[in-house]
């Protein structure tokens, strides 16, 4: 491989002793292969932590990227939990499809080529937050939440019952967000509860979330349901 002149790396890795960084990558990667003019790459290193030890920043990384053979790099430490972090270091610009395992702190960075996004976070969302992702994805078309907290956004407009649970109600507001209050022109595929989705856009009468449905061409509903004329006027690319 000393003769190698283009390298393209996406790998996501668990449990090692320290992150993957620059130092890591030139000791092991670039200094065996002398004729490498190009490297893109994407890597995560996903680890468990102990609270004693001291938190490892962006900055931290970022300055393991010292060598003249690198191009522009991007990097983004999240903390998951109390005991597990993860830490994505790559290429600039970013040019792979799939990014996952990402918190709501990510850099103000335009992802121009991801099409699929899996967020996982311990805190409150705010809507800002949806706002910067259908900026920082334009090109989504698939997007997965993870996140246990009750949100910071105004429940009083939903009307629901004793039998509505915390996750349906949770559902709901993450769903308006997306076809709402983003701007996501790419997205594809969705999956949601249909009696959700009637609520959301008003039993398919809502303008305001009628923009990021006209894309989908797969609308995967929990009901087995046999949709309604009304269905696909509001999601014509069925």
């Amino acid at each position: 491989m000393t003769h190698l002149e283009k390298l393209t790396l996406y790998l996501r890795v668990r449990n090692r002793s320290s992150f993957v960084n620059g130092t890591h990558l030139h000791n092991e990667i670039l200094v065996h292969m002398p004729q490498l003019h190009t490297f893109i790459f994407y890597i995560s290193t996903e680890n468990n932590i102990n609270e004693s030890v001291h938190r490892i920043s962006n900055d931290d990384i970022q300055q393991t990227f010292t060598h003249t053979r690198y191009a522009r790099t991007g990097c983004m430490v999240n903390y998951l939990n109390t005991f597990k972090a993860i830490c994505h270091v790559f290429s600039l610009p970013f040019t792979f499809t799939r990014l996952n395992m990402i918190t709501n702190q990510f850099p103000t960075i335009i992802f121009d080529y991801v099409t699929h996004l899996h967020v996982f976070d311990v805190v409150s969302l705010k809507h800002e937050f949806f706002i910067r992702i259908s900026r920082a994805f334009p090109m989504l078309q698939f997007f997965s939440l993870v996140n246990i907290m009750f949100q910071s956004w105004d429940v009083n407009e939903w009307q629901y019952d004793n039998n509505s649970t915390f996750l349906q109600l949770l559902n709901i507001l993450i769903l308006y967000h997306l076809t709402s209050r983003a701007h996501l022109p790419r997205l594809a595929e969705l999956k949601v509860s249909y009696d959700q989705l009637k609520m959301v856009t008003m039993n398919f009468t809502r303008d305001a979330t009628r923009r990021n449905c006209s894309k989908v061409k797969r609308l995967i509903v929990e009901e087995s349901t046999v949709f309604s004329k009304d269905v696909y006027q509001y999601f014509p690319s069925l």
